[in-house]
């Protein structure tokens, strides 16, 4: 029988959130209890905020439903490692979809680990490779953890940081926001040494250290994280505009946009559309998630652009040998 209010409290909210309907004679067993007292405590469960079901009759029970908000998780062990590692695994690489709020749920989670099941999380992800999308280096998901954590904290971030020309500093910031474009992580923050606003690529980070002063907020120029890094990122690279043609249906293209591209195709029939923006990437990574986008294209502008692809398309002829027929060809109009 178990005599400890909280300790009960907390086994039958992991038996509630097993999606099932748990007849209350089942849970009197499981938690050693009579019925009255399973009752009480599903009332105090409500009171925290859990959202629990009661049914009548003979088959009637209790279940846990969804919610106006998002109450706090009983999770056992396989299921904290299984969560923890997938967390990991998109933490590591910058992938679309994957933002700081991943990360600052692995931080959490991490936090309240038992030092064994940290271990496991460590082993089992050690002996795996997660296949991600793009170039953009790895990057130990301990350092984005103590970014996010300052982050969210309000606490001033101590770390060594090697430039793109290869020359090594370090920094004292005041975190602003972790952005991911989809293909690396950038941190976004006020440089207090520089007195300025900075962008981090933070597998250029290294050695992070959360200092423990806390700070106030300073208001970012452009207001939103995502911007300043846009306007950073095109200030460092000639941008150029670019139009390409698709033997595709526009939503089609559309739903296989990456995030950062922000352009939306044009229809130009049932089957053909056109796409037009700016990009501030090197042609060459362009040209490679044209093709990856995995529809028939031609390129219109600019002349670097079509020469990127003609040069991509004549090495993969080459690398899949004499019978790749003509799959390289790249029109232009």
């Amino acid at each position: 029988m178990t005599t400890d209010t909280p300790a009960r409290l907390l086994h039958l909210l992991s038996l509630l959130q097993t999606p099932r309907e748990w007849p209350g004679g089942e849970l009197s067993e499981r938690l050693g209890v009579s019925r009255r007292t399973v009752r009480r405590d599903v009332d105090r469960l409500r009171e925290l905020g859990y959202p629990v079901q009661a049914t009548k009759g003979a088959d009637g029970g209790y279940r846990l439903v969804a919610g106006k908000a998002m109450p706090p998780l009983v999770l056992d062990d396989e299921e904290a490692v299984a969560i923890a590692v997938g967390l990991r695994a998109g933490a590591g690489h910058a992938l679309e979809g994957v933002d700081e709020a991943s990360v600052r749920a692995l931080a959490k989670l991490e936090q309240v680990l038992p030092a064994r099941l940290r271990h496991r999380v460590a082993t089992l992800q050690a002996a795996t490779t997660p296949l991600t999308s793009g170039d953009g280096a790895s990057i130990a998901p301990e350092t984005l953890t103590v970014m996010a954590s300052t982050v969210a904290g309000r606490e001033r971030l101590r770390f060594a940081y090697r430039a793109r020309d290869g020359a090594d500093s370090r920094r004292v910031v005041e975190p602003y926001r972790l952005v991911s474009t989809g293909r690396r992580w950038y941190l976004v923050a006020y440089d207090l040494d520089r007195g300025d606003w900075r962008t981090f690529r933070v597998d250029r980070v290294s050695s992070p250290l959360a200092t423990g002063a806390r700070f106030t907020p300073r208001e970012l120029p452009t207001g939103s994280a995502a911007e300043y890094l846009r306007q950073s990122m095109y200030g460092r690279h000639e941008m150029y505009d670019f139009t390409v043609t698709f033997d595709a249906p526009a939503e089609a293209v559309a739903a296989r946009l990456p995030g950062w591209l922000e352009a939306l195709p044009e229809a130009l029939d049932g089957e053909r559309c056109r796409l037009r923006g700016s990009a501030g990437d090197s042609a060459e990574w362009l040209a490679v998630r044209l093709a990856m986008l995995g529809f028939d294209f031609t390129v219109q502008e600019p002349e670097e652009l079509v020469r990127c692809v003609r040069e991509l398309g004549a090495r993969l002829v080459r690398a899949g040998g004499t019978g790749a027929g003509s799959a390289g060809e790249v029109r232009r109009d």
